[in-house]
């Protein structure tokens, strides 16, 4: 089966590789995007709480704890790359990031009902 190949750029698990299997459709976010996303986001992530919705290989998730995210809840519906995710959330002894396989949009309607 093939396998897909990214790392962490930053922080705790700097230089990481992200692996997940290979999916049609799957883009993981870029180096480049990521390098500015959390360029943006630096002065507020350390602590925060990231909802990485669609997550796919969970490359923003990851990098988001790697940087110091207090907990990501990470949601893909396609049942390999949880499985993948929760393997990387294993060998990483991850415990504050809870991976879901779920629709995203399905979660978000059952979760904003709870809230209101």
């Amino acid at each position: 089966m093939k396998q897909g190949k990214i790392r962490i750029i930053a922080g705790q698990w700097k230089g990481y590789p992200i692996e997940f299997p290979a999916i049609d459709g799957l883009r993981p976010t870029p180096i480049r995007v990521r390098e500015t996303l959390f360029n943006w986001l630096q002065s507020v992530i350390s602590g925060a709480h990231c909802l990485d919705l669609f997550a796919g290989s969970g490359a923003l998730s990851l990098e988001a704890l790697s940087r110091g995210a207090a907990m990501t809840t990470t949601i893909d519906q396609q049942p390999r790359l949880t499985r993948a995710l929760t393997s990387i959330k294993s060998r990483l002894n991850i415990e504050n990031m809870q991976v879901i396989c779920q629709d995203s949009q399905e979660w978000l309607q059952e979760n904003s009902r709870q809230r209101t």
